[in-house]
């Protein structure tokens, strides 16, 4: 492994004699000829051999045994299974994670490298924000009244009307807003990818390494777009086809399985991203390379995703309810005209006060997304393919080799 994006070759099964990544197993006794083992001839008399006993009252107790590297070096300090801690050369341990420490460490890095972080997400968070703040005042037209004596199924066309126009004008903003994620979960990646070894990057290098994959990456993420709204699609259709109540029944039934499809094929592929920046591989075999490390993991990887999301949710809530309040509170009409009835949706002063708290939102949790899914696909790595061992050799840790 060397320090940049890469890392080793994936993929490859252990050979003999190794564990996976290249480094050999120590023999043991026999392995040369492939015999039972030869111990020597001078071996000490049967029935000789005492166990050891425990010291005396007040005896100081005797000096444990070193193992390892190094035996007559400081002593180790050990965990509670008797083992020294696996080492930690940048904000994760380098052994399989619990998703404590996968959130720590994407918490780690945003504190650790708080300049190069900040500074991509709050202006990717900015460039959005503006964005959505423009489309909404120009592009995006006012709320049609609600006519009281129109039926129910022309109220119900009113507001499908209303909710069409209105994603035909955030059109613009929405593509502007998926540019700047998809810039912003590539350059974080390389970041996440540098202080797992414990190595800042600038914002230039960060810039440089994942220029070239950003429009694989785009690619990427629209074919899974497309491919999930084609399940859908493909879910309700007979329902929409056949119509009626029977065919109420029927879309809910198709759609329900479409859902859950989606949301199966969105874990199975949630590792594509990292492995087509860290890998270099091309879409297709990142979606592949994805497909093969969530394997047997699925419901582990779907849990700490759903909690993830979870607490990037409470985190917004508590960010956009106070500024959602004070943006209500200094529009026209105020608390009093929004009981009315009055929405202050197109107004500069509500849309920029919740432009400033969307800003504060996204700044923090771009980075905390982004590093739970880099930081889940290193911990994949290490479960199967001893990633742990080429990140010390990238690390430069004594005792793994150059």
């Amino acid at each position: 492994m060397n320090d940049t994006p890469g890392w080793t070759s994936p993929g490859s099964a252990p050979s003999d004699g190794q564990d996976g990544s290249g480094v050999p197993r120590p023999a043991s006794p026999g392995d040369a000829n492939g015999s039972a083992p030869q111990w020597s001839k001078d071996q000490p008399p049967a029935g000789q051999w005492q166990a050891p006993t425990a010291p005396a009252p007040g005896a100081p107790a005797p000096a444990r045994a070193q193992s390892g590297p190094g035996w007559g070096g400081p002593q180790q300090p050990y965990n509670q299974w008797g083992r020294p801690p696996a080492a930690k050369p940048g904000v994760i341990p380098l052994r399989p994670l619990t998703m404590g420490e996968i959130l720590d460490g994407a918490v780690t890095t945003m504190r650790r490298y708080w300049q190069t972080v900040l500074t991509i997400s709050v202006t990717v968070a900015v460039i959005g924000q503006v964005a959505d703040v423009l489309a909404q005042r120009y592009l995006v037209p006012a709320a049609p009244d609600v006519n009281a004596d129109a039926s129910p199924s022309e109220q119900l066309q009113q507001s499908a009307d209303a909710m069409q126009s209105s994603l035909i004008g955030m059109g613009p903003a929405y593509l502007i807003m998926l540019v700047a994620t998809l810039v912003c979960a590539a350059l974080l990646t390389v970041v996440i990818s540098r202080a797992v070894l414990g190595r800042p990057v600038t914002l230039g290098t960060a810039w440089q390494e994942a220029r070239p994959r950003l429009l694989p990456l785009l690619g990427l993420t629209l074919l899974v777009a497309l491919m999930s709204a084609g399940i859908m699609f493909v879910g309700l259709l007979p329902g929409l086809l056949l119509g009626g109540a029977g065919g109420v029944g029927l879309a809910f039934l198709g759609g329900a399985a479409a859902f859950v499809t989606v949301i199966w094929l969105t874990i199975r592929f949630s590792l594509a991203s990292p492995a087509l920046m860290l890998e270099r591989q091309g879409v297709f075999t990142s979606l592949k390379r994805s497909a093969k490390l969530v394997q047997g993991s699925w419901w582990r990887i779907f849990g700490i995703t759903i909690l993830t999301q979870l607490l990037i949710f409470l985190v917004a809530m508590i960010i956009t309810i106070p500024f959602a309040a004070i943006a209500i509170g200094t529009s026209d009409g105020g608390f009093g005209g929004l009981m009315s009835g009055t929405t202050p949706e197109n107004s500069w002063s509500f849309l920029i006060i919740t432009g400033i708290g969307g800003v504060i939102v996204n700044a923090i949790t771009y980075p905390i997304s982004a590093g739970v899914t880099a930081l889940l696909y290193v911990d994949q790595r290490i479960r199967r393919e001893a990633l742990d061992l080429e990140l010390a050799r990238a690390a430069g840790l004594p005792g793994y080799g150059g």
